[in-house]
């Protein structure tokens, strides 16, 4: 279908707030160079959903400043239509990151984003962006969290999408840095009533519970009960299992030598719903959720290591194969 500025419309559409990155060699307190990249756990799915070929729309706010122009002509570059991307000239400031190495696979994260462009999204910003032929709206529970009208424009648009007849799909997606278990679940449970698709992972699942203190299989049955179509459970090294009433799938996540594991729930979901709008069936779109997680997993950045849609086999190949 075609927007009526005559463009396709995009086969998702999703918003939220994506910061300049910072990345260290070391610790930030020894100094060193620093990376400078972008991230944003919505921008990130959108990124990978656009590798894999599928039409992306990412609606948000960006200070006007250098970073802010990077955050576009990023998004840009990876094929993700920023058309209702708002410049925010009011002063506040591209949001900031900065990731450091600890220990392992452990990185450690600071944000720097009160009082930033991002989080002051409003209504009036997102639902121009749901345009008719939209299929798939994605949300995040990171959005909600950082302020009022952020807040408002999840809601408002989860409610005008589930009008229109979108697939909604929320990746709950929590940060303790940014609000208290509490509040996360006094703003999430009334928004599930617009959810078709919950993402969580087994630990941020009492999030959307009223009984938080419910074992995963009671948590489940009350989510698709209050009408939740399916709910993905997250277990990192372990795989996912996804819950229908049609069952359950469990899928075991790709044996990969992890590099940076940042990132790796945004590629799950990339790779989730690029299946869901393949039209596969749940072991298909699992399997090609373990597959995009892995290659976050392996390679370092939040979304840098993405795959293409003519890269999803390369985990098929025999180690050492050199491909020319």
């Amino acid at each position: 279908m075609t927007a009526a500025d005559g463009r396709a419309a995009p086969d998702v559409v999703t918003f939220g707030e994506t910061m300049a990155a910072f990345r260290a060699q070391g610790a930030l307190r020894l100094g060193g160079s620093l990376g400078l990249s972008v991230a944003g756990a919505e921008s990130n799915v959108a990124i990978g959903l656009a590798r894999l070929g599928h039409r992306v729309r990412w609606a948000g706010r960006v200070g006007a400043d250098e970073l802010g122009a990077l955050v576009l002509r990023t998004l840009r570059a990876e094929g993700v239509d920023t058309g209702h991307a708002v410049t925010d000239d009011s002063g506040r400031p591209t949001g900031l990151l900065l990731t450091e190495p600890r220990l392992g696979t452990l990185t450690r994260v600071s944000y720097y984003r009160a009082g930033s462009a991002g989080s002051a999204v409003s209504p009036a910003d997102v639902l121009p962006a749901l345009a008719a032929g939209t299929r798939v709206l994605h949300l995040t529970g990171i959005t909600p969290a950082l302020g009022p009208s952020a807040a408002e424009a999840v809601l408002a648009a989860a409610t005008a999408a589930r009008e229109a007849g979108l697939t909604v799909c929320l990746d709950v997606n929590h940060r303790s840095r940014l609000w208290s278990a509490d509040r996360a679940r006094t703003v999430l449970i009334p928004l599930l009533a617009h959810v078709d698709l919950l993402i969580a992972s087994e630990d941020e699942l009492p999030l959307v519970q009223e009984r938080p203190g419910a074992d995963e299989p009671e948590a489940v049955a009350g989510l698709l009960a209050a009408g939740v179509g399916e709910v993905v459970v997250k277990r990192g090294a372990r795989g996912a299992t996804s819950h229908t009433a049609a069952g359950v799938n469990d899928r075991a996540a790709r044996q990969v030598d992890a590099v940076d594991l940042v990132g790796a729930g945004d590629a799950f979901v990339a790779g989730y719903l690029s299946g869901l709008l393949d039209g596969a069936d749940v072991p298909a779109r699992l399997h090609r959720a373990v597959t995009t997680a892995a290659f976050a997993v392996a390679t370092r950045g939040d979304w840098e290591g993405l795959p293409t849609r003519d890269e999803l086999g390369l985990f098929d190949q025999p180690d050492g194969t050199t491909i020319r």
